[in-house]
């Protein structure tokens, strides 16, 4: 099997997982662990007071996700680095350069 094989096999899975999420369930509320963690404390201790609270709460919720999406941006550009960067020793060593 090529590499190119694989890379569409592997799109077309992730693809079909995707679509089939949104199919059976069209109506999910897609929370994240911080939430679903406050909500669940808030019920169980109702009387809890956080140790402290946020420096900075960002002005809105698009701002907050933009923020998130720049966050892992950047640490997908720095895995990426990494990964290439051995990728390219490793291949310079096998030439033998």
């Amino acid at each position: 099997m090529t590499n190119k094989t694989s890379n569409l096999i592997l799109t077309a899975a992730i693809i079909l997982i995707v679509v089939l999420t949104l199919y059976f369930f069209p109506h999910a509320d897609f929370m994240g662990a911080d939430g679903l963690a406050e909500d669940y404390i808030t019920q169980s201790q109702p009387d809890y007071k956080p140790w402290f609270s946020n420096i900075w709460e960002p002005p809105s919720g698009e701002i907050e996700s933009l923020l998130f999406s720049l966050q892992a941006a950047i640490g997908t550009g720095v895995v990426a680095y990494v990964i290439g960067y051995y990728k390219g020793k490793k291949r310079a060593c096998n030439k033998g350069l």
